[in-house]
């Protein structure tokens, strides 16, 4: 899993001290009102109740939203409408992209992705079409500052994690998804300073672009995650550093 798109991480990053602030609040209001309707509203029985709430702390959502969101959910009529969906297509340079979402109007996100697919280069396929590249894992990111990444990488390894990759200051922790809250616990009881821990879709290979397509790609991806609806956009390119760093000027 070596070259997997640092883009999620970087993410996070921004949306702490991003304008969208608000916006990313709304993404994970609705995350947390669709696992209290799944699965109900104790997080000690409800696997992604506490992976949500986990996510809004990341994010730096306050607890009293937190709190208030379960409440609505634990309502009988709220969060009835809202659908998981996910979505497939093509981005520039025949890249392999996978956009989950959570909408209320199925008709609607689905033009509002093809819409941003049209623009952006790319183009929206059908179900299935791309899926198959990819396969469920929970990624923990962590940052190093230098420090010893072999005991970092030895310690997620001894706690259950599958791989683990350093790039730019950044660990990136691969483990199944039953085992993301466990490598999770395990790193904070060893006051490693975890940035985020999600589950994502990760590519089983990934994809190089020139800085032109890949550049295109970002734009788009970037485009996608600002709708209100999705909750996360995957990709199989390998972005290189070079590429990252000249988006974020």
């Amino acid at each position: 899993m070596s070259g997997h798109s640092k883009w999620h991480s970087i993410k996070h990053q921004k949306a702490v001290t991003d304008a969208r602030r608000g916006q990313l609040f709304t993404k994970l209001t609705r995350e947390i009102i669709v696992a209290v309707r799944n699965g109900g509203p104790n997080p000690d029985n409800n696997v992604s109740l506490r992976l949500a709430i986990q996510r809004a702390r990341d994010a730096s959502m306050p607890s009293d939203n937190i709190e208030r969101a379960i409440r609505r959910a634990s309502g009988a009529t709220e969060g009835a409408n809202l659908v998981e969906m996910v979505l497939e297509g093509y981005g520039p340079g025949g890249s392999a992209i996978l956009v989950e979402a959570l909408s209320d109007n199925r008709n609607r996100t689905i033009q509002a992705v093809r819409n941003v697919f049209s623009r952006g280069g790319g183009s929206l396929g059908e179900a299935g079409c791309v899926a198959w590249q990819f396969e469920p894992k929970g990624i923990v990111a962590v940052q190093t500052d230098n420090g010893d990444t072999e005991e970092l990488a030895l310690r997620a390894i001894d706690a259950g994690a599958e791989d683990v990759t350093v790039e730019s200051g950044v660990v990136e922790v691969y483990t199944r998804p039953e085992e993301l809250e466990k490598v999770r616990a395990a790193l904070e009881e060893g006051d490693i300073p975890v940035i985020s821990a999600e589950l994502s879709m990760v590519p089983k290979a990934t994809l190089e672009l020139d800085e032109k397509a890949a550049m295109q790609t970002l734009r788009m991806m970037d485009k996608l995650e600002e709708l209100d609806e999705i909750r996360r956009v995957s990709s199989n390119v390998d972005f290189s550093d070079e590429v990252l760093a000249k988006y974020q000027e």
